[in-house]
């Protein structure tokens, strides 16, 4: 491989000669051979964004000349274009804790890149990075990162998700099964109200993750090294957020204590366990989706899910519930995310947090899996499901807890009588009521219909 000598405050330094970035980042490469993987692409976009920003917002505060804040940009948009933008962004996520090699990685191939768009030497530290600091920059790389993937994937993923539940629900009204408790025989249910539970809780998480936008829309930039903002323009803040939101068409802000949000990640923490609520609903959902699909023979064989696969290496026919296992595995990944989150947002010390780089990492991480495994799970497990009815009715008017419904009329104990005694003798509730009670058979039928039960009432 052919090098160059490259120097920073360190000393000289060989990189690759083709490289677009130079020392710092190198030194990077050489100090980090951790994990083999870079910071996630959404965050490396992210930014490359807040570089172009800022470039703007310090072009019209008279920080930088109009010719090399244009050669800033256009670097930026020349990234932001390149399919293959990540080979420039080869810094390990277990790295410095503040995210400084990701932020001089940017700086050094964008000011690289903006050499070629202007008549000298564009400085990574002092014109890229003019009026911020890597402990202002990456906190606030954390946050547009998330707000960008929350809004433009995993909440329209999670609303996808949710209207295809509201939608096969009302095609299941008139199914009717076993409710369970505890796994066990409990009182009927509709299978829309199984459907319409899921939905709430979707809607309730979508509910919660829009609030929490409102919290990751505000900024650090503008506090620099410790959160006094030394060393940039006393409107930088201001007019950086502004020229943001028109790049990414979403409201930023500048953060009400930059403080705050250099020396801790607690809105961060908060996201990622409302992500892990998420996951929490997600599991849900996919386990009651297997436990009904179970069988078809010997499980409860209640729905059927589309077959997709061959479900086993040695047992020909065989068809398993793939789809529900793998949201299972990443609502599992998305819980194991938010310790490690957790974990990192302890390491608030003072003025800077120094698991940065983990966090950002994990966080889209938890966002990307609870998406894509969101819009899978809509459009390949509950569009695509079918009921089996006589699977249904099988169970469900053998049910002796059916005999509740009586509660009101024999009493607890006389009903509790009957179900132990249908319970023995296998036999379907209507008969052992019937025989037990001066109640008619006609009023029985009534009384015990499935289908009515789901209403509810006396």
């Amino acid at each position: 491989m052919k090098m160059r000598i490259e120097k920073d405050s360190m000393g000289e330094l060989n990189v690759p000669a083709e490289a677009l970035y130079g020392a710092q980042t190198q030194r990077a490469i050489n100090n980090f051979p951790i994990s083999d993987e870079p910071m996630p692409e959404a965050f490396i976009r992210s930014l490359i964004m807040i570089k172009a920003a800022a470039a703007r917002a310090n072009e019209k505060l008279a920080c930088l000349s109009p010719e090399l804040s244009q050669a800033i940009q256009n670097a930026c948009d020349e990234l932001l274009n390149d399919e293959q933008l990540m080979t420039h962004f080869p810094v390990d996520v277990f790295q410095t804790g503040s995210g400084t090699s990701s932020n001089m990685n940017a700086n050094e191939v964008i000011a690289t890149l903006a050499s070629r768009f202007y008549d000298k030497a564009v400085g990574a530290n002092d014109h890229v990075n003019f009026g911020q600091s890597s402990n202002d920059v990456i906190p606030s790389a954390i946050h547009v990162s998330a707000t960008l993937e929350l809004v433009g994937h995993l909440l329209p993923a999670l609303q996808h998700l949710k209207q295809t539940i509201v939608e096969k629900g009302q095609t299941l009204k008139g199914f009717t099964k076993t409710g369970r408790t505890h796994l066990m025989d409990a009182m009927p249910v509709r299978l829309d109200q199984t459907f319409d539970a899921w939905a709430a809780q979707l809607q309730d998480n979508i509910d919660n993750l829009n609030a929490l936008t409102q919290k990751t829309s505000r900024l650090a930039q503008g506090g620099t090294a410790v959160g006094t903002g030394i060393n940039a323009h006393p409107e930088f803040s201001a007019l950086f957020a502004q020229e943001l939101s028109d790049l990414t068409q979403v409201t930023f802000s500048p953060g009400d204590n930059f403080f705050a949000l250099i020396g801790s990640q607690d809105t961060a923490v908060a996201l990622s366990g409302q992500l892990k609520a998420l996951a929490v609903t997600y599991m849900k959902i996919a386990n009651d989706l297997r436990w009904m699909n179970s069988g078809p023979l010997a499980g409860l064989g209640e729905i059927t899910l589309q077959a997709l696969q061959p479900g086993s290496s040695i047992m020909p026919g065989k068809v398993n519930p793939v789809i529900p296992e793998a949201t299972a595995m990443v609502a599992a990944q998305v819980i194991g995310n938010d310790a490690a989150i957790t974990i990192g947002g302890q390491s608030g010390n003072f003025e800077l947090n120094v698991m940065l780089p983990v966090i950002a990492k994990n966080l889209l991480s938890s966002i990307k899996l609870l998406a894509n495994s969101g819009q899978l799970l809509a459009d390949s497990a509950i569009a695509t499901l079918t009921v089996n009815e006589d699977k249904l009715n099988e169970a469900l008017h053998r049910n002796p807890i059916l005999v509740t419904a009586l509660n009101p009329i024999i009493g607890y104990a006389k009903a509790a009588e009957i179900a132990k005694k249908a319970y023995k003798d296998g036999r379907p509730i209507v008969d052992v009521a019937e025989e037990a009670t001066e109640l008619s058979r006609e009023e029985l039928l009534k009384l015990l219909d499935p289908a009515k039960l789901t209403h509810g009432g006396l």
